[in-house]
This record gives structure tokens, C-alpha cells and sequence, in this order.
């Protein structure tokens, strides 16, 4: 099946060839109730979307097709733990790990949420003891230092929370993390840190991730040589599914955290992935994470379509990547504690909807998953936004906006917020060549002069973005935050019928990289490659002798 054989696909088509050059601008001075007719509240937050090149009929074809392709269906399959992730015969259920109203959530017959709330439970007891000073390191000393070793969503994820979360940091504890085979990520990590007082969480499901396990073996030789190999399981947990292995390693298998097949490592963090999470901030923090996550999941699951936050933006998003041609999308927070956001999104959406073959397993025509990337404001206002006002390419943007700060002694919210709404603003109106005119004249340009500089300082506008905003950035509104971005993607996975929860093309460069290790790690001649690829280790190998 394609969507661009569904009648109300082939409608947003003739829709776009009729709007295409609408103006916002004159939609804005047109319609005095545009804001309250494209925003939606969910609690506190609430979605701007009124500057988008949209009308109320572009809306009403976008959820048209939603329908066409059974989306409601579709959401409630996922959350009933229907196998939706086909290829590897998966249920899809990050969701019942936020499952805070504890209804049964059944898979092949079982309900999940004993298994769920028995992780939970041991995740806290565990919190405790570290947190109490009952869990020491091998000299008697109290842990101070948290050091997950993981890699993609066994990373990110854990991280960018950690990061936002820090004004709810334990006092005393101190989170790091080490995910880049490249040793230098966890050397200069290690040498701030002292091994007696330093807890590392290993987080792999099958503990054979190749980057996640030498990085555990090297902080494993760092931690003995102060340390015995008795000592290891004082200094190390794991969150998997490999009891064995976790053993061979030394981790006594009493602290090894469970996690699910039905799990994607993108959406583990509500899992024991974030045990660091809960380390860091605590275990109510941790759940009160999960609180807004759910929140943000009966959100999505009951709302109308016209009044659900991930819908109207997954399905603006369709609008623009396969009808505007956008190939990239910015999100972009003012709130530094939300640096690492735009990271643990970019993997979200890129590893989820980054698939050129349809549910049936035939190649599609048609753009799927565009670029995610971003930086905090107002940092990205000096760097790239330059190329989202006046480049050649339309790219919309998500601001991030919490309108309170952890850190009111420095008083500087009312200007971040000022450049955040002053960006959205200024993408939407632009700079026509008379408003610029005069102000040059004003400046007192006149002439050849005024002429030259005149076409340098016009702005089309008509860029389109969204405004999230917010009170203050708590634990449940970043889990809500993360939730309606899951969705999303969801959504266009949905209508673009791709499989979002599989990641096979992940899997080519490990078993390339298998393959190329040994060359590398001896003399011997080398195995069959390409001409650039042996030219290369051959290089490789002289620079280092």
C-alpha cells in the first residue's frame, strides 16, 4: 500500500498546488483568532501551531488522511501490544512502562505490568541503598559517582534526562556517561574520578554490544588496579538480558536489571536504562518522569485528532516533508538544561522513520523520515539560523520554550524568551524590500548605495514553525515532552505505512566493522574489500609503526 494512492492524499496534493504561496502574514492580519484556532492545551503545555502555511481546511485534510489509514487503529494496537513491529515479531510497548494507572497491558497472553512494577520496585530498593550509604565500595566508602557505559539509546536517552534534571540532582552524586568506542571518551572520564567511589551501570540487553563492552572491559582494568576482581561486583551493575554474560564479567546477577524484547533501545529510557536516571535524581523524580510520560500517552490514546498535540504535529510534518519538499527539521530548546534534547530526538526520528521500504517489504517513492538537528537557543541564533531565514531551503523549526527558570538569580528568562518569540516571529513575517527601504533611508542610505544594500537585507518569511511552551521544565513535563515526541513519529511512520520500530540498517557497519578488525590488529594479508578500504587499513597499518 501507498499513501499516494489514497484519495485524501491526492486531495492535499491539489490543496498544496492551491495554498502554496499563501501568505502567513496576511493569514495573521486577516484572522484575528488565528492563535486560538491552531493551539492546542494539554495541562500546562500547550502548541502554538498557528504559524504554520496552513488554513483550517489544510488541517482538515491532514487529519482526513490520518483516518483514511486507520490511525486511531493503529494507536490502540500499539498500546494493546499487537505485534506492529513486524520484522522481528515485536510488541511496541515503551508505553506500559509509564503505565501509571497499572491497567493490564497483555503480550502473547500475559500481562506485562507485574513484570514492569517488579523492575521498578528492585530499581528503587537499589536507589535506596545507594542513596543511603548502605550500598559501599570495596573500601567501605559511599558511592559519589554514577558512570552508565551504553550507546545509542542505552545513552542518549539517560543522558539529555540526567542533563535536564540537574537542578533535581542528589546532592553528593554525580552522573557521567561513556558511550564512543574512541578510548578518549572514557579516559577523560575516568581520570576525574576515584574507583572506590565510583558505581558503573552497564546497559546492553544482550551484553555483547561491541562498543558498549570494550568500554566496560577497559573501565573494568582502570577499576583493578585499585580494586580485586572480587571487588567488581560492588563497583558494577548491568541493566540486560544475558544473565551468563553478566556473570562471566563479574556483576553479581542480583543486580542485573531486566529489560524487554518488546523495548526499543530509543524508547528504554522509562525502563532500567534509566537507573542512572533514578540514581542521579532519585527514584520519585524517576517517577515522576514516568507520570508525565503516561500523562502525555491517555493524551494521545483519547483525544479527537484535531485536538491531539502528536498528531497535528506528526501530520505537519507529513505536510511539509512531502508536499513542501522540507528535507530537514530544527528543534531547537531555550533552555540550556535541554542541550542534549535535539541528540536523543535526532536518533528518535532517524533511526525510527529513516526506511525507504514500506510494512509489505516494497520500495517506496516517496520521502520518509527527514534530518533532525538542532542546538540550544540562543547559541543556534549566531550559528545556522542565518540558512533558516534567508537559505534556499525550507526548514521548520520547534521552539522549546519553558517560560520559568531553575536559576532565577540569574535573571536572563525574559530575554531568552524575547529571542525565542522574536525568531518564531521574525521566520513568519519576514522583511519585505519597502519595510526595508525605509529604514535605510532612515539610516540615511540613499541612492546606489541604498540600492546595493537593499536586496541583502530583505526576508522572505514565510517560514513555518511551532512554539511548545511550558511553566518550568519539572520531571513530568520533560517526560511529557519526550512521550508527544515519540508519537510523532509514530504518526508519519504510520502514514508513510514503514515499520518504525525496527533499525536494521544499524546492523551493516557492525558486521563490516567485524570483519575489518582483525586486519587492522595484525600483519597477516588482508581479507577481500573494496580497493579504497584495503589501500586504507594498509595505510593505517604503516602510520602505525
Amino acid at each position: 500500500m501507498t499513501p499516494l494512492n489514497i484519495a485524501e492524499w491526492q486531495s492535499l496534493d491539489r490543496h498544496y498546488s492551491d495554498i502554496k504561496y499563501l501568505s502567513m502574514r496576511e493569514q495573521f492580519a486577516l484572522d484575528s483568532g488565528r492563535f486560538e484556532r491552531f493551539s492546542i492545551r494539554s495541562g500546562d503545555l500547550l502548541l502554538d501551531y498557528s504559524k504554520n502555511r496552513i488554513t483550517q481546511e489544510t488541517i482538515d485534510k491532514l487529519i482526513a488522511l490520518a483516518d483514511a489509514v486507520n490511525i486511531q487503529e493503529w494507536i490502540e494496537r500499539m498500546f494493546s501490544g499487537d505485534q506492529i513491529n513486524h520484522t522481528e515479531g515485536r510488541a511496541v510497548l515503551h508505553t506500559a512502562l509509564r503505565n501509571r494507572s497499572n491497567t493490564p497491558v497483555m503480550v502473547d497472553g500475559q500481562d506485562v505490568m507485574p513484570q514492569v512494577n517488579a523492575v521498578l520496585d528492585k530499581m528503587a530498593a537499589f536507589c535506596e541503598q545507594v542513596h543511603s550509604g548502605k550500598w559501599l565500595g570495596f573500601s567501605n566508602k559511599k558511592i559519589t559517582d554514577i558512570v552508565n557505559i551504553g550507546i545509542g539509546g542505552s545513552d542518549l536517552g539517560p543522558a539529555m534526562i540526567c542533563d535536564a534534571l540537574e537542578p533535581y540532582g542528589i546532592d553528593g552524586i554525580q552522573a557521567h556517561f561513556v558511550s564512543n568506542v574512541d578510548g578518549t571518551d572514557l579516559s577523560t572520564t575516568l581520570e576525574k574520578l576515584n574507583p572506590e567511589t565510583t558505581l558503573f551501570v552497564v546497559a546492553s540487553k544482550t551484553f555483547t554490544t561491541q562498543e558498549t563492552i570494550t568500554n566496560a572491559q577497559s573501565a573494568r582494568n582502570w577499576f583493578l588496579k585499585a580494586g580485586t576482581q572480587a571487588d567488581v561486583a560492588k563497583h558494577f551493575v548491568a541493566v540486560s538480558t544475558n544473565a551468563k554474560e553478566v556473570a562471566k564479567f563479574g556483576i553479581d546477577t542480583a543486580n542485573m536489571f531486566e529489560i524487554w524484547d518488546w523495548v526499543g533501545g530509543r524508547y528504554s529510557l522509562w525502563s532500567a536504562i534509566g537507573l542512572p536516571i533514578a540514581l542521579y535524581v532519585g527514584m520519585d523524580n524517576f517517577l515522576r518522569l514516568l507520570d508525565g510520560g503516561h500523562e502525555m500517552d491517555k493524551h494521545f490514546r483519547t483525544k479527537p485528532l484535531a485536538e491531539n498535540i502528536p498528531l497535528i504535529m506528526g501530520m505537519l510534518g507529513i505536510w511539509y516533508i512531502n508536499f513542501f519538499n522540507a528535507q530537514t527539521h530544527a528543534i531547537v530548546p531555550y533552555d540550556h538544561s535541554l542541550a542534549r534534547f535535539p541528540s536523543h530526538m535526532q536518533q528518535l526520528d532517524m533511526e525510527s522513520n529513516g526506511k525507504f521500504i514500506n510494512r509489505q517489504g516494497a520500495r517506496i517513492s516517496y520521502k520518509t523520515g527527514p534530518v533532525i538537528w538542532g542546538t540550544p537557543g540562543t547559541n543556534g541564533q549566531h550559528a545556522y539560523f542565518q540558512l533558516i531565514h534567508q537559505g534556499t531551503q525550507l526548514i521548520p523549526v520547534d521552539f522549546v520554550l519553558p517560560v520559568n527558570s531553575h536559576y532565577p538569580e540569574c535573571d536572563h528568562q525574559s530575554i531568552l524568551l524575547a529571542n525565542g518569540l522574536a525568531q518564531s516571529e521574525a521566520l513568519m513575517k519576514g522583511k519585505t524590500a519597502e519595510e526595508v527601504r525605509e529604514e535605510l533611508v532612515k539610516e540615511g542610505y540613499e541612492g546606489k548605495a541604498l540600492d546595493a544594500l537593499l536586496p541583502h537585507k530583505v526576508f522572505p518569511g514565510n517560514r513555518p514553525s511551532n512554539v511548545l511552551l511550558f511553566p518550568k521544565l519539572t520531571p513530568e513535563m520533560l517526560g511529557q515532552l519526550v512521550a508527544l515526541y515519540e508519537h510523532k513519529v509514530f504518526v508519519q511512520g504510520v502514514i508513510w505505512n514503514i515499520n518504525s520500530f525496527d533499525q536494521w540498517g544499524v546492523e551493516l557497519g557492525k558486521q563490516l566493522a567485524k570483519a575489518i578488525l582483525p586486519d587492522l590488529q595484525s600483519n597477516a594479508e588482508i581479507s577481500v574489500h573494496d580497493s579504497s578500504t584495503t589501500e586504507l587499513i594498509r595505510l593505517i597499518r604503516t602510520l602505525r609503526q
